[in-house]
């Protein structure tokens, strides 16, 4: 494994400053479950590690329905499956950690970490893409808060910039909310997926988010415009899967072919949708 320099800052002041100092060759050091196996790949150039664990605040995660669910940057996949909040009000979410990796992984894994590696097919996205997730930030300017919509940018980028570290997520609390997790991937478990999505329904507002079949996680805009106020029935959930070949680009590559994901997209609305329908009856 490459050399490299390890810090371990006790602020957020002291860690954006060092991302600041050492530019594109510090990275930050969370769950490491990425980072590290990136490092011994050789797939990461990694100059200095800033390890955030030590900063204080950043294990909270609480929930209100006033204010929804916080998710700090340093809470572990495995402590969101096991509170009493997360499985009563998202249990898409804890859908889509349970598909994360194994149960070692995820006692090291998080949330945060997840999102920020912004890869197309982080399973975490697609629930909080449907959940209008915010995504709080500390730069060199102090906190800000970045839409979920507008955080991925490209393939592994995402709209933070220099000095900018990931504090934590906000999920809003919706009463009438209900939605489905689903992935298909080469293996039952423990496996990176082929294609993931997302369905959910709030109110008469229909929600649909995909993950690897575009170069970020998505939402189907169209798709879910076609659905609004519309009641569910075998021809309106026939019609919206067909849409979503129109809002995807997906690609070849070692795990799947191009076609297989538009067809597989399509099942997954589609199945996500008759769920729906069904709780309707």
């Amino acid at each position: 494994m490459r050399e490299f320099k390890y810090f371990k800052p006790e602020s957020l002041k002291e860690a954006s400053d060092l991302l600041v100092t050492y530019g594109d060759g510090a990275h930050i050091l969370n769950g490491g479950t990425d980072l590290l196996t990136r490092i011994k790949a050789g797939v990461t150039r990694v100059d200095q590690v800033i390890d955030i664990k030590g900063i204080g605040g950043l294990d909270q995660l609480g929930f209100t329905k006033e204010d929804g669910l916080f998710i700090g940057a340093c809470v572990t996949l495995n402590s969101l499956m096991k509170n009493d909040d997360v499985k009563r009000h998202y249990p898409m979410l804890i859908e889509a950690i349970h598909l994360l990796g194994s149960t070692q992984i995820r006692n090291r894994a998080t949330c945060i970490g997840n999102l920020c590696n912004a890869s197309p097919l982080a399973d975490t996205a697609t629930p909080l893409l449907v959940m209008d997730a915010v995504v709080h930030v500390y730069g060199k300017d102090g906190p800000r808060d970045i839409s979920i919509h507008d955080f991925f940018t490209s393939v592994r980028k995402t709209s933070l910039i220099e000095g900018d570290i990931v504090t934590g997520v906000t999920l809003p609390y919706e009463e009438d909310f209900h939605g489905y997790f689903h992935k298909t991937s080469r293996r039952k478990e423990v496996d990176l997926a082929i294609v993931c999505a997302s369905v959910a329904r709030v109110k008469n507002d229909y929600r649909i988010a995909l993950g690897a079949v575009a170069p970020t996680p998505i939402r189907a805009s169209r798709t879910e415009a076609f659905l609004m106020d519309k009641r569910l029935n075998e021809d309106v959930i026939k019609r919206a899967s067909l849409m979503i070949a129109g809002e995807i680009s997906p690609i070849d590559d070692v795990r799947s072919t191009k076609e297989y994901r538009m067809d597989i997209a399509q099942v997954l609305v589609e199945r996500g949708l008759e769920l729906l329908m069904k709780g309707d009856r």
